[in-house]
Order: C-alpha cells, then structure tokens, then sequence
C-alpha cells in the first residue's frame, strides 16, 4: 500500500513563532547575561554590541541572578555569560555569579561565550571548583587569516592569543565550542578554515555565523577622547556600499554547502557538530533542535540582562527597540514580562515578519529563520535574499544528505526540497525485491477508478491506498492512470528505474477539492543511483523546461519514503508538471499532454550515468581533486 500527499496547506503562526505562556513549565527560556554590558578587552571591527553604544562598565552581580530565577519562577533557565567579553568581570564577581547559579535548581544549563584572550589556567580552576558543568565557546574566526577583523584596541591581531587558550583548553581535557563569523576573510575557504578548526583537541563543535552586516553605515563611536587604533581601521573598512567585513546572503550559503560537503567527506562530523547543518538535517528529519533560527521558541523565549537590571528580549535585535525593562522599574513576574513583549512594536514587527512563512513549502525545515535578520532585511526591502538564502541552503544539505558520496548535488537549483507527509509504503523491501522478477507469482490487486479518473483501492477521489504493482505484474498497465504512462513508460523502461507512485492530475470539477498535479514519483536502488538519477533529471528539465507551453512547469524534488513495516526511511525523487505562476487551473490543464508528451521526449533522450554531473555550475572548489561531483 502507498500513501502520500505533498505539504501546501498554511499552518498557524503559533507553529512557527510560540508566545511566551506563563503555565509552561517545560521549555525553558534562554538568558542572556551581558555581564559588563558592551565593555570587552578587544575591538573587534564588526562587534554588533559596541554599536549598540550602551554604557559599559558596571557588572552584573549575583542579586540580578536571584531576582532573574524569582521573575521566571516555575520555569527552566539556559543562561549564557556574555559580553563584550564575560572575563572583563574579574574573577570575584564571576565565581559569584556562577556560585549563584549553581544554586538555582531552576538553572539548567550554563554556558559562557568568551574571546579567549584572557583565560588561562586560574580561570578555569575557578570554573572547575564553582561550576564543573559550564559550557566553554570560543569566538574565533577559523585560521589566523580568517580573523583579520578580531584585533584589539592597538590594532593588533588577538589570533595568537584564543587559539593559546584552545590549546590551553586541550591540557586540561575540556571541550569547547567555536563561533565562526563569516567573512569575506574565509569565504572560498572553508575547507582549510573547517580543517584548522578541526585541528584544535578541544573543539567539538563550530557554529558558522554571518555577518549580514551591508546596512552598517558609520563607525562606532569611541570611547573618551583618544580614538584608538581598531576605531580608525573600522572607519577605513566602512564604504558607501557597507563594511569590507559584510557578506551577502548568497555568500553564506555558498560557504554553509562548502563546509557542510568539507565536513562530510573529511570525517569531521564522527567528533565535532557542525551548525547550521546539524539543525537542519534535524529539521529535514522531522526532529526537533534548540537552534532558534529552526525553532518556534524564538525572541519571545530569549532575554538579554544587562548590568543595572536592563532586561531585553534577544542581544541580536536593535537596542534599545528590544528593551523591556529599565532601571528602577523592575518586572515583577512572567505576566508582566508578557505585557512587556505584547506592547514592544519590535517584537509585534517580528511576529508580523513571520506571518509569510505560514504559507512557504519550506516552514516546516525552515522554521522561519532569525527575527533580527529578517528584520534588518526587510527595513532594508530585500527580505526576499534571506528568504533565498535559506530555501538554498536547505536544498543543498538536503541533497548532501541524499547523496552524502556525490556532493556535486548540494549545488544543483534545479532539484528542490519538497516535504510530502505521509509518504509511505507498507512494505519497502518486498517491492524492491519483487520489482521486474517474472518468476514471481503476483496477487491480484484491487483496482477502482473514480468519476474523476484516480485509480487506488476504493475508486474515490483524493489521496487513498494504493496497492503497489511492478512492471511485471499482469495488472501494470491498468493501475497506472493514462495521462501520466507516457512519463511512467520513459522512467521504467528508458530510464530502467523503479516508480512508486504516479499520478495523472485531477480537476476535481464539482468537488470542494484542489485540482491534484500530474507526477511521478522514482525510487532508486541505491544512493549511487539515486546520484546518477538526479543529475539526468536536472539535464533534461533544464533542456526542456523551455519547450513546455507556458503554463506548465516541471518541478523536481527531493523528498523521503518510509516503510511502513521496517519504519526505515530512503530518498526519493518526484517529477511534477505544475501549474505556472500567473496561470491558472484551466490553462494548466489544456497545456499538460502537450507538455507531458514533451518531457516524455526530453526523457528519453538521455541516460543516468551518461554524464558525470547535472546542468547547474559548480563552484571552484568543488572540483578539487578528491571529491566525487557524482558517480560516473
């Protein structure tokens, strides 16, 4: 038996973007402590905290810890010291802190992000005696070249220093994280910058970060009256066009593809986490993460103390739009932290923001992405370029993790991410094994075709059971719906593949039922095959696709089979004729044999595993000696 149906239907913006609820007791929220505000021991040029030009210098002492649990009562708390840099602090108010912390029991993870450049063995004597279980991370922008813009206040790199305190780090058998920000600094190179990463013991895992920062227009503004050295390389760095620092969307997303195939194919991935790739693998296997750019707990679950008890939602958003406390007007209790989120424009913004996610096929991986980001871009109006960004990074690790030996496919931009829940089949193995063997003895099947022509086991229109025959059965032909044979005919016997599902296209006409698209769905053998199969599609729609009337296009995607049996999942590739944006139904409808016969044609006139990649360009890298395009 097969079932599948393909995810178009809008969800609620509740599922993409959860409100805090002061009766939830099972997910925590995340707090942010900025332990010295902005102060840090180092300038880094692209620090987005400094250009937030709040006042530094005072700490954050155990009190706030205290009020911070009674605020949040009943309800876990993941908090991260933060800064500027955390160890600026000194180490009094910092055992203090984490002291404090410890005593907690709502307290449930504690994290501290640090540059480094201060840490040595006293430090994290303290942390062992205080807080044993504190999670370490690193900010580091990978090889010594990659951190051009991490300098201090004379200018000077601070490289030699943080990777010092990652071999430091190493000795006394800790594990740590890395935060990558990317930068025209490492893009093109992040194979070498992975691989240097990798190099340090103590790394476990790298979080490659952006800096979507083109909208930055000035210079901070320096402290007091001497202008040190880092501010004056800042000013030079800032053009008309944005910082020399800044990337595109499109930049990341070439970098991400190019890790994330380095990651693989290196053995990186057996000891070391790799985000963005790890949340959305996660994501694409229908399984949760606690990375909030994929999540539904977004701002609304992320807090940002300040020194002088300044409370505001997350660090990345603008400042003081997220504030939502001030000093001498304290938040008394979850409820009123509420009442704070419900009147901040910003937040309501974000909300709003997400409000077009509800209908996108790509939500479910997605999650909607960061708030902040899609906030700048869109006062920027060219929120569209992150959408992109993501719909392509999603696509290529969808691919990677299809064909993981063939990373050729994470460029393709023909073949797309397509979800289809359910998509199952009763018993996987038996139809692979039975598939074209003449000597088997098939059971008849039941066949029924519905006044709107669907051929499945009750003969009704819509997504119902359908018993699964091979080309062998003597009942082959008549389960296979007639306007969809000719694509069905080019798949199994050109091609020599097996199909798992195909569909002719319905209208529906009279019914409270969308028109149904014209399909097919391919299950290859193997991920060798699967490689070799999905490279010729992308060959003939791109030579295709031009010759098909205009309102028909062809969709490929990439989605999952499960078995229903085993409850084992394997990669499939579906082949759609679709409705062209700006043409309707009808239209489709009277074009789709034409456009059916066309592609019929396109397939048969080329071969999986005539060729040693699809149509799509590659980058430079990606023909590096060593790496497979795809099988040949």
């Amino acid at each position: 038996m097969y079932r599948t149906t393909e995810q178009h239907d809008p969800i609620a913006i509740e599922d993409l973007y959860r409100g805090l609820d002061a009766e939830d007791t099972v997910n925590a929220v995340s707090v942010i402590l900025k332990m010295r505000g902005e102060t840090c021991d180092i300038d880094c040029l692209y620090c987005y905290e400094k250009r937030k030009e709040a006042p530094g210098g005072a700490r954050i002492d155990a009190g706030q810890v205290r009020k911070l649990a009674k605020l949040f009562h009943g309800r876990s708390l993941a908090v991260e010291l933060h800064g500027g840099e955390p160890l600026t602090a000194g180490r009094e108010y910092v055992a203090e802190v984490l002291g404090e912390l410890a005593a907690q029991p709502s307290v449930v993870r504690v994290s501290m992000q640090t540059n480094g450049v201060q840490l040595d063995e006293q430090w994290i004597d303290l942390f062992d005696a205080v807080y044993p279980g504190l999670q370490l991370g690193i900010s580091l922008d990978g090889d010594e070249a990659g951190n051009a813009w991490r300098v201090g206040y004379d200018g000077q790199p601070v490289y030699p220093r943080a990777a010092t305190a990652l071999r430091l780090l190493a000795e006394r058998g800790r594990s740590v994280g890395v935060i990558a920000a990317v930068t025209p600094a490492i893009l093109g190179r992040a194979e070498a910058v992975l691989d240097h990463l990798a190099s340090f013991e103590a790394v476990n895992a790298v979080s490659f970060v952006p800096c979507f920062d083109t909208s930055v227009k000035k210079a901070t503004a320096a402290p007091g009256r001497h202008r040190p050295e880092s501010r004056d390389l800042q000013q030079e760095a800032i053009g008309t066009d944005g910082p020399a620092w800044a990337i595109t969307p499109d930049q990341y997303t070439g970098f991400v593809l190019a890790a994330s195939t380095h990651w693989i194919h290196a053995g990186h991935f057996a000891r070391m986490k790799l985000e963005p790739t790890v949340s959305t693998i996660r994501r694409l296997r229908g399984l949760d993460t606690g990375f909030c750019h994929f999540s539904d707990l977004k701002c609304d679950h992320v807090f940002t103390l300040y020194p002088n008890n300044r409370l505001g939602s997350c660090d990345e958003l603008p400042w003081p739009q997220a504030q939502l406390s001030r000093p001498g007007r304290d938040l008394e209790d979850q409820a009123g932290v509420i009442a704070a989120q419900r009147r901040l424009p910003l937040l309501n913004q974000g909300k709003d923001l997400i409000g077009r996610c509800t209908t996108c096929d790509y939500q479910s991986v997605c999650g909607g992405g960061c708030i902040a980001t899609r906030w700048r871009y869109d006062k920027a109006g060219d929120q569209d370029a992150y959408c992109d960004h993501r719909i392509r990074m999603i696509d290529g690790i969808a691919a990677l993790l299809a064909q993981p030996a063939h990373p050729g496919g994470a460029w393709c931009h023909t073949l797309r991410h397509r979800t289809r829940t359910p998509n199952t089949m009763r018993d996987l193995d038996a139809f692979l094994a039975r598939w074209n063997r003449a000597d088997t003895d098939p059971p008849p099947v039941r066949l029924h075709t519905s006044e709107h022509g669907n051929i499945n086991t009750l003969g009704a229109p819509g997504i119902h059971e359908a018993d699964d025959l091979d080309p062998a059965h003597p009942q082959w032909q008549d389960a296979i719906e007639p306007g969809i044979r000719p694509l069905v005919d080019a798949v199994t016997r050109s091609w020599n593949l097996l199909t798992y599902d195909s569909c002719q296209g319905h209208r529906y006409t009279g019914l409270d039922m969308e028109p149904a698209e014209r399909r097919v769905g391919i299950l290859p053998r193997d991920r060798t095959e699967y490689a070799q199969v999905a490279a010729a599609l992308c060959r003939t729609v791109s030579k295709t696709a031009p010759l098909l009337p205009d309102a028909v296009d062809v969709i490929l995607g990439r989605a999952d089979l499960q078995c229903e049996t085993s409850g084992r999942t394997v990669p499939v590739l579906d082949l759609a004729l679709c409705p062209a944006p700006s043409h309707d139904w009808t239209a489709y409808f009277a074009a789709l044999d034409r456009a059916t016969h066309l592609l019929a044609a396109g397939l048969k006139a080329v071969r999986p595993g005539e060729d040693t990649g699809c149509a799509c360009p590659l980058p430079i890298s990606a023909h590096r000696p060593g790496v497979a395009v795809v099988a040949s």
